[in-house]
């Protein structure tokens, strides 16, 4: 009973720290990134106004006046919206994604204390398909807000993100197809060991799935240049009926849905946890957190990434956006799994 209740324990701390150290840390600290980076990119300084005490610590702080902002100005409803799924759309939208930082692959097995402790809080032989399958159900949040804010200009937002979303999702899925068939499994920690057992990460043996994925995950996240379910200059978008925390949720989901993304190219193409030439399973304590470090940076690289996309191209036009996805991405996704499978079968 004991070692039962130290398991469930031990369960519960990865999930705490997935959900609210790593993805909500990182996803406050990313709305100081997305202006800092902007404004380098942009040859201007930033924001950099909040301060304590007279300390602007480079814009450090705006972070938290945002959350204070969000957390006390008013949640307004518009008249004739549906008040139980206008609260409940952006929940759904934030807790889809939360759930999936709680799957994913932060590091392996260590030794420590004298017994045994995997790092990855929910560890499931189906990893890559309920990571993909929980990230879609976020779109529903997206439609239910639309749809209940009672807004014409919700409402199409709603739409386009429901068409992007299809799209994508099914980009998503194919351009794993080739690089899964190669590691024989579904369980992303798998895939991690499959990487380090062969000493080549698989970026190197599916390059093309790895630019495939990327983009397309990057579209499925709603962020420049795919943002055309908000697209404020042209539509408004599905959120314009919220207000306060309610419209910071569904802005957080955007960053925590990136975050996954990241965590999920990590994992599949980037080795996961591991670092080339180091032996951490056998390094103990020290070995996790190199692990989880590793895992970190390599996400947090991606992200940045990411931002210096958002920040050079231009947004597509709506049937750019599906053209991309239907007549591109997914056969270049097909003929990689085709090319895989004959590669294979040829090799032995």
């Amino acid at each position: 009973m004991s070692l039962a209740l130290d398991q469930a324990a031990w369960t519960a701390a990865k999930v705490v720290f997935a959900i609210f150290g790593f993805g909500l840390g990182i996803a406050g600290f990313l709305g100081w990134v997305e202006r800092k980076q902007s404004a380098v990119m942009q040859d201007r300084i930033g924001a950099n106004r909040a301060s304590i005490f007279g300390f602007r610590a480079l814009g450090l702080f705006h972070p938290i006046a945002d959350a204070i902002k969000m957390l006390t100005k008013e949640d307004f409803v518009p008249r004739g919206a549906d008040k139980t799924l206008h609260a409940l759309a952006p929940m759904i939208s934030l807790g889809a994604g939360l759930f999936c930082l709680a799957a994913l692959p932060f590091g392996g097995t260590v030794t420590a204390l004298g017994r045994a402790w995997d790092l990855q809080p929910i560890a499931s032989p189906v990893g890559v398909p309920l990571v993909l399958a929980v990230l879609a159900l976020g779109a529903h949040g997206i439609v239910m807000a639309g749809y209940a804010s009672g807004s014409g200009y919700g409402l199409l937002g709603a739409l386009r993100g429901a068409a992007q979303m299809v799209a994508y999702e099914v980009c998503l899925a194919a351009s794993l197809a080739g690089v899964l068939f190669l590691y024989g499994t579904l369980d992303l920690q798998e895939a991690v060991l499959w990487q380090v057992r062969h000493g080549l990460w698989g970026i190197f043996v599916q390059p093309l799935a790895f630019l495939l994925f990327l983009t397309a995950g990057a579209a499925a996240t709603k962020r420049a240049p795919f943002d055309l379910p908000e697209g404020e200059s042209e539509i408004v978008g599905y959120h314009v009926e919220y207000s306060g925390m309610k419209f910071g949720m569904f802005l957080m989901t955007d960053f925590v849905e990136s975050i996954v993304i990241c965590g999920l190219v990590t994992a599949l193409f980037l080795g996961g946890w591991s670092v080339p030439g180091l032996n951490l399973p056998g390094m103990g304590a020290l070995g996790g957190l190199l692990m989880a470090a590793s895992f970190s940076v390599k996400v947090l690289l991606l992200l940045f990434l990411l931002m210096q996309i958002r920040w050079t191209l231009p947004r597509f036009r709506f049937d750019q956006l599906l053209d991309l996805g239907w007549k591109n991405l997914l056969p270049l996704s097909l003929l990689n799994f085709l090319a895989t499978i004959w590669g294979i079968y040829l090799w032995r």
